[in-house]
């Protein structure tokens, strides 16, 4: 958000905040409530929090503007022209490509800026997405959401991965591309689908990390994304990093079917992503829509990322909406607190409980490598959704009015 000429805004909110999203510094920290909140006073000039104060009583909720670290602007809203009816994985993908083949930077313009106002009015303030970096549309996608990131800078830092096949690294093609994605300061993606087996695949994944480590590009796959062969792209990736040393982040997205394991072999495999330091995006929406259908019948295990059992194993975990209505997914409006409404239940996480926000806040922050954890302290951004109505009965309800202010100002007020 640009303030050029405006002057400086100062201002002062009583509300209540998550003790995972909060930081008093060298004050007491007081005991939290049965829902885990701490009343406060924050205070703030310009584009930075003055002050934060632990205080007796107050009412509403706070929070930090938050992110999305898992998102296609590409395809976005294209559902409509492209449905899939069936709810399939092999389905989206048919459409997918269908989709892919009319793409047109007009469309991916139309989309993006249409996605990015409305993760701006519902209080995101950083937004990773994937990009389809293979075919007809590749190059005019890139394009446009590079051009899309220079404007849009100011209210919404945009992260862009560059997604291929793991195998498309292993060629000339691939390496140019490597170069490009560094030149434009991206993230090196890619899909590892199942079975995932054999040297083939862990040539192919050494090969996409070498390039990686060697241009300091961050690493995102789309990974076990199946109701299948439980974890085996995931114990592929582990043997090639356990072989070599590595300088630059890995991020497992999906890893939706390590929920199919057993409970031993779910934590020694988590104890191993731990100490390799992979962090994992879990995307419960799509995930709980795509997967696991059998004959039109309610599927009686469902592939989503283990999420507490990664956490306790020392594994960071960040929660992302994935699709934004496309055929991938035909909901999604990249609006952070219905994310949080609808996968707390699915993943049975307590908000008032410190792993319940973490993954919507600090840690989805943290694997995004952004300056700010998402922590409200003296001298971080005021950058703040307010719910001046709610707890978390009205959040998760998704019933309460919310204002956003960024840098300072108030840029959004539903109340």
């Amino acid at each position: 958000m640009s303030t050029a000429g405006v002057p400086l805004a100062s201002g002062e909110l009583r509300a209540r905040c998550p003790r995972s999203l909060l930081d008093l510094g060298s004050d007491p920290s007081p005991t939290a409530d049965v829902d885990g909140l701490i009343p406060v006073i924050l205070s703030w000039s310009g584009s930075r929090i003055q002050s934060v104060k632990a205080t007796s009583e107050a009412t509403g909720l706070v929070l930090p503007r938050l992110v999305e670290p898992h998102a296609h602007l590409d395809k976005a809203f294209s559902w409509n022209e492209y449905p899939n009816p069936a709810g399939t994985y092999p389905g989206a993908l048919a459409a997918n490509f269908r989709e892919h083949e009319t793409r047109s930077a007009e469309r991916v313009q139309q989309r993006a800026e249409r996605a990015l106002q409305l993760a701006w009015d519902h209080g995101l303030r950083a937004v990773r997405s994937h990009i389809d970096s293979l075919g007809p549309a590749a190059n005019c996608s890139w394009e446009v959401l590079s051009a899309l990131r220079a404007r849009w800078r100011e209210r919404i830092e945009l992260q862009l991965v560059a997604l291929v096949p793991v195998e498309h690294w292993s060629t000339p093609e691939g390496q140019h591309l490597a170069a490009e994605v560094a030149q434009a300061q991206g993230v090196i993606g890619g899909v590892l689908a199942p079975p995932c087996r054999g040297r083939a695949t862990r040539r192919a994944l050494r090969r996409l990390l070498e390039l990686a480590d060697q241009h300091g590009c961050p690493v995102d796959l789309h990974i076990d994304e199946a109701a299948s062969h439980p974890a085996a792209g995931v114990r592929q990736l582990l043997r090639v990093l356990e072989s070599m040393s590595l300088s630059v982040p890995v991020t497992c997205s999906h890893a939706s079917s390590l929920s199919l394991l057993s409970a031993c072999s779910l934590q020694r495999l988590a104890t191993r992503m731990a100490r390799q330091n992979l962090q994992v995006v879990a995307l419960p929406l799509t995930n709980g829509w795509l997967l696991g259908h059998r004959d039109n019948e309610t599927p009686l295990r469902r592939p989503l990322a283990p999420i507490r059992q990664l956490q306790r194993a020392g594994v960071s975990v960040a929660v992302g909406g994935d699709n934004v209505q496309d055929p991938w997914f035909p909901g999604g409006r990249l609006d952070p607190l219905a994310l949080i409404a609808m996968c707390l239940p699915l993943a049975q996480l307590a908000p008032w409980d410190d792993h319940g926000m973490k993954p919507f806040g600090t840690d989805a922050a943290r694997l995004m490598g952004l300056a700010w954890d998402g922590c409200l302290r003296a001298g971080a951004p005021a950058d703040l959704i307010h719910l001046p109505e709610a707890g978390w009965p009205e959040l998760l309800a998704m019933a309460c009015p919310r204002r956003v202010l960024a840098s300072g100002h108030w840029v959004q007020d539903w109340s």
